[in-house]
């Protein structure tokens, strides 16, 4: 477990760091940096359950937002056959960016799935 937060830590980190040039990188760097904030105190081995809360609502909210918006999830897969999104980010390509901000959110709410589970099966959440 320790190892895990650990990485995920530093993944977070460094995509809040990656996101100076977004369009909305404030949004983007908080919900990164509350992500690592979490996995920061599952590696002291402190669970807080509002935060968990707090943190599955807001990022499962967007997400399913992302997945519905008219140029997200369901759009790329629809509308643009699943288009590569490792390509370069265009204004003209938004289903692009939405697309990778939904992955972003689905690892976040694994990393905090994952640690939720293992604090409750050890009886601490």
């Amino acid at each position: 477990m320790k190892i895990f937060n650990a990485v995920m830590i530093g993944v977070f980190v460094l995509s809040a760091a990656l996101q100076y040039n977004d369009p909305d990188p404030l949004v983007w760097m908080a919900i990164y940096l509350f992500g690592a904030l979490l996995c920061v105190q599952a590696l002291k081995n402190r669970f807080n359950s509002y935060l968990y809360l707090a943190g599955f609502t807001v990022y499962l909210l967007y997400a399913t937002y992302l997945l519905f918006a008219g140029d997200g999830v369901l759009s790329w897969l629809r509308e643009h056959d699943a288009e590569n999104i490792v390509q370069s980010m265009k204004a003209t390509k938004p289903w692009i960016e939405q697309t990778r901000e939904f992955g972003g959110l689905l690892i976040l709410l694994a990393a905090l799935g994952i640690n939720w589970f293992l604090f409750r099966r050890k009886g601490r959440g």
